[in-house]
């Protein structure tokens, strides 16, 4: 599984580095997020998929 942060969409909510911190990072600049890693390890998967649902945004791009 991958995982990204549309960059356009992403408001800065932080949810996602609640859900998933070792997934997703937050810029000190704004708070936007990103998700700086190449494949998503099997045991955060549920993390990501829950992190994903609650970005009021849906801003969180899930790809198998």
């Amino acid at each position: 599984m991958r995982v990204r942060v549309d960059e356009e969409k992403c408001q800065g909510h932080t949810l996602c580095a609640m859900a998933a911190p070792d997934v997703f990072v937050l810029s000190d600049v704004d708070g936007h997020a990103s998700a700086p890693v190449a494949a998503v390890p099997a045991e955060m998967e549920a993390a990501v998929r829950a992190a994903a649902g609650s970005c009021p945004e849906q801003a969180i791009v899930v790809e198998p």
